[in-house]
């Protein structure tokens, strides 16, 4: 049941405009947008930080940063947004059937994962969830790929979306409509 309706239609000028900021034109504001535009003052911070990090401004690739968000959300047991990058970027991200099941059920371990840096995005992932640390044996290894201001993205990547889940799942945000959902990738 839903702990915190999104705003619904017809939205308030300010919402309006805050949503204009967020939203390309012609596409409907999502329900975890409409969510966190209860808090105006916080959904305004927010696109800030949202736009940062889905932009190309981001220093990281595509396929990057969706191995981070998937398996963040995954192991947070955010469904919604796993769903959300799933459906929108995994195609583009070149991710296979296999590592979009191993994102969401599997780990780093997979054998889906043959090049080094993608397993190491998934270990990346799972020591900041389990450990809100890294190893310095990860650490090292994440050095060969990336450099400084990379890997301050992607912990800042992980760190974001456990705050969207951490929101999207006390507030009992309600799936969109069509997105990919744990059990579409589940092994049978």
């Amino acid at each position: 049941m839903v702990r915190i309706a999104p705003v619904e239609e017809p939205f308030p000028p300010k919402i309006e405009a805050l949503f204009a900021r967020m939203i390309p034109p012609g596409l409907p504001p999502l329900r975890v947008l409409r969510t966190m535009a209860r808090n105006r003052q916080m959904a305004h911070a927010m696109t800030e930080w949202m736009g940062y990090e889905l932009s190309t401004a981001l220093s990281v690739d595509l396929r990057a940063r969706e191995i981070i968000i998937g398996r963040t959300c995954a192991l947070c047991g955010c469904e919604y947004q796993w769903g959300l990058h799933m459906a929108v970027w995994s195609e583009r991200a070149q991710l296979t059937a296999a590592q979009m099941r191993s994102i969401a059920h599997g780990s780093s371990a997979d054998p889906c994962w043959p090049e080094p840096r993608d397993r190491l995005l998934m270990e990346l992932a799972e020591q900041l969830h389990h450990q809100s640390d890294v190893d310095d044996r990860l650490w090292g290894e994440l050095g060969a790929y990336f450099d400084e201001g990379q890997l301050l993205d992607l912990l800042a990547l992980c760190g974001w979306y456990h705050t969207v889940s951490f929101i999207v799942r006390a507030a009992r945000v309600e799936p969109e409509p069509g997105l990919t959902r744990f059990a579409d990738v589940a092994t049978h």
